[in-house]
């Protein structure tokens, strides 16, 4: 499986109220929550992403809560993938629960501009910066989790199993 997408970079620590702010958790609509992700981060962050981009950003993304409002904000607002140097644990496994890839890179240095296009190979863990055709590494999926993943999230996969 391989994603290509626009970069948008975030810091370290981003937190799932940042992510998608807890005023409006009164709602679990995929629509109503895509429409303010990331929202307290950059307020028009919905309003310049394209349908396939990627959020890239430092360590502990997702801390905070453990609220699954986040993961499914994210890829409601089309965002097509996650790349981090690191997750808080719920967030993780709320993204994989909900099908949304993320992928951890590996490595000193990761050289991606806000705007670049990377695409990302879930088999090899390979990112690659197009402008530059500079590799970086990331843990690779398990097949398992591709799995998950490729049919919508966990729950989908159970269905598909039945």
């Amino acid at each position: 499986m391989k994603i290509k997408g626009r970069a948008w970079i975030f810091g370290d620590n981003i937190n799932t109220d940042e992510i998608i702010p807890a005023r409006y958790l009164n709602t679990s609509d995929p629509e109503e929550l895509a429409k303010h992700c990331m929202e307290d981060a950059d307020p028009d962050f919905v309003t310049k992403i394209s349908p396939g981009d990627i959020i890239v950003a430092g360590t502990n993304f997702g801390c905070g809560s453990s609220r699954e409002h986040a993961p499914l904000a994210i890829k409601s607002c089309g965002i097509s993938c996650v790349i981090a140097r690191s997750f808080a644990r719920i967030f993780y496994r709320n993204s994989i629960n909900i099908g949304l890839p993320i992928v951890e890179y590996v490595g000193t240095s990761f050289d991606v501009l806000q705007g670049d296009e990377i695409e990302v190979d879930f088999d090899s863990g390979e990112i690659v910066q197009v402008r530059t055709g500079a590799t970086y590494h990331a843990k690779p999926f398990p097949h398992f989790m591709q799995d998950i993943i490729g049919k919508g999230g966990l729950m989908n996969k159970i269905k598909s199993e039945m």
